[in-house]
């Protein structure tokens, strides 16, 4: 078999399997607050813009709205978000987070340095692996 085409020498595997592996160390950082990793990624979204529609956090964390429409459900039953139809547009929903969804900020303050110390990384080197990493991600959008 040629190197080329051996599993640990592909950047793909490298990337999948250490995106699984951030996902696994996550789980106890989240596990106390009650949220799944998707959950938390979508969290993230709504603290930084709250009130957004389901197809604007779909495009932020490049999922389609088939894939968020549950993870929604379960956090607005855990009472972190509300959604509703849009007034101006009734195709779309608007997601916007409750007062515990506000309150569940502070409590997840502490989980990028924790993540850190799990990665045995300074905050400024997962800075630096992040851009390469959107870097990657923007080139191979560009692939046609």
């Amino acid at each position: 078999m040629s190197d080329d085409l051996k599993l640990d020498n592909q950047l793909c595997f490298a990337v999948h399997s250490t995106a699984h592996a951030i996902a696994r160390a996550y789980r106890p950082l989240l596990d106390p607050l009650g949220l799944t990793y998707p959950q938390y990624l979508t969290l993230l979204v709504l603290w930084e813009q709250d009130d957004l529609t389901v197809s604007d956090i779909g495009a932020r964390l490049l999922i389609d709205s088939g894939t968020l429409t549950p993870l929604l459900k379960r956090l607005e039953a855990a009472g972190y978000v509300t959604r509703r139809r849009s007034d101006k547009d009734e195709r779309q929903v608007r997601v916007a987070l409750t007062a515990a969804g506000q309150a569940l900020k502070a409590k997840a303050v502490c989980i990028p340095q924790e993540m850190g110390k799990a990665m045995g990384c300074s905050l400024e080197e997962i800075g630096e692996l992040r851009e390469r990493l959107n870097e990657l991600r923007a080139r191979l959008g560009q692939v046609t």
